[in-house]
């Protein structure tokens, strides 16, 4: 996992404004319940070096329409 170079400044899958993105290659575990920071990922399509990857954004409570409680 990484952060991708050059990130668009909102979400490519939403369109709304994230806190951070994250590239990954490999499979991974994304368990919202109980997160306090962020209340939705969304999933964006990618390449890495030629191989298929995807890109991950990471929405806080306020992005997303939540107070976090």
């Amino acid at each position: 996992m990484y952060v991708p170079e050059e990130p668009p400044p909102d979400c490519p899958a939403c369109g709304d404004p994230y806190d951070s993105v994250s590239r990954h290659t490999g499979g991974f575990v994304a368990n919202l319940l109980d997160n306090e920071r962020y209340q939705r990922v969304c999933f964006y399509p990618a390449t890495d070096g030629g191989e298929p990857a995807f890109d991950c954004y990471h929405h806080t409570h306020a992005q997303a329409g939540t107070d976090g409680d």
